[in-house]
């Protein structure tokens, strides 16, 4: 009944209960399967070597990054009609696939919303169709502005939220390099550089720079963003702290300049770095102006650093996409 009503497939069917076989196994289905694992890993351990080659600096939990990224990718080979009796695999495919599959999702009524992205996906022809028709930019810009609305909602929960970490507010921002400007053009893939230090997130700028970005905790950063001296503002400790270990980092990659460029392409001779800290809530009986001038006023005796609390930089975001920063 299972296998007439396709719950279980036939080979499953014939190998468990051996009904017609006189109680002998069909070792050809052992024999298959021990085939393809064999293919799999040897090409694993093909993509793995290559990777290493081009990355010899990179750890354990990198390579496996790669190979997971890989696995997806696999799902939209094609087989280029010049070459018979080859495959391709083009890195990027899946994650495209994933984003399109989300556009006809929202926005198109499709039956079978996985093929369908797949299909364009794997369809040069049918994507720049898309691309170039004007209807079909309309529907990508409108579904690129969904997508970063959404992120930046998902964001602004982070940062306002009073046990968020690092690590949350990191998971919340990566991936979104639009949120810090257009002069971004994204996010570098690698974010140790140098060893022993790890940034948090790698922007990489127009002219080809690195910008990183040193991120702190927002709302429960725990301390006060500025204090009172004499008769002015200034920045806490803990803003310069910041400030020291985001200049530091900058050494770092000054030094190791040139081996920055030539394994990873990326130019640090003119690398800056922001760093995110705190939320104005935290100090209520501090008008928000006067927090964010202060830490301007900062950051123009400051020569390769700017710092911003969180609100800040989610309010520049909100503008960007023309809604109106919450109060």
């Amino acid at each position: 009944m299972d296998y007439t009503e396709g719950r279980i497939l036939k080979p499953d069917f014939e190998e468990r209960y051996r009904l017609f076989q006189d109680g002998v196994r069909n070792d050809s289905l052992r024999k298959l399967v021990a085939g393809i694992l064999s293919i799999n890993f040897g090409y694993v351990r093909e993509a793995g070597h290559e990777f290493l080659e081009a990355h010899p600096g990179a750890d354990g939990e990198e390579l496996l990054a790669y190979i997971r990224k890989l696995s997806e990718d696999v799902k939209f080979l094609d087989a280029p009609p010049d070459r018979p009796g080859r495959y391709r695999i083009l890195r990027g495919r899946a994650e495209t696939a994933v984003w399109l599959e989300r556009v006809l999702q929202e926005r198109v009524d499709v039956e079978d919303l996985a093929e369908a992205a797949r299909r364009i996906v794997t369809s040069p022809d049918a994507l720049a169709l898309l691309v170039n028709d004007k209807d079909g930019q309309i529907v990508l810009k409108a579904a690129e502005l969904q997508r970063r609305s959404a992120g930046l909602a998902a964001l602004r929960k982070a940062v306002e939220d009073p046990t968020a970490s690092e690590l949350a507010l990191q998971r919340a921002l990566d991936g979104q390099h639009w949120i810090f400007g257009g002069r971004f053009v994204g996010q570098a893939v690698k974010r140790r550089l140098v060893p022993g230090d790890e940034i948090d997130i790698p922007l990489v700028r127009g002219d080809g720079a690195l910008q990183i970005v040193e991120l702190k905790r927002a709302m429960s950063l725990g301390h006060s963003l500025v204090k009172r001296h004499r008769n002015a503002w200034v920045p806490t400790a803990q803003v310069h702290d910041a400030v020291g270990q985001a200049v530091n980092y900058l050494v770092d990659l000054d030094e190791n300049r040139q081996r920055v460029r030539d394994e990873f392409g990326i130019e640090t001779r003119r690398a800056s770095a922001l760093v995110l800290i705190g939320h104005p809530a935290l100090q209520p009986e501090v008008p928000e102006d006067e927090i964010n001038e202060t830490l301007r006023i900062f950051n123009t005796h400051l020569n390769r650093v700017e710092v911003l609390t969180y609100k800040e930089l989610v309010d520049n975001a909100e503008r960007s996409l023309g809604v109106a920063p919450e109060a």
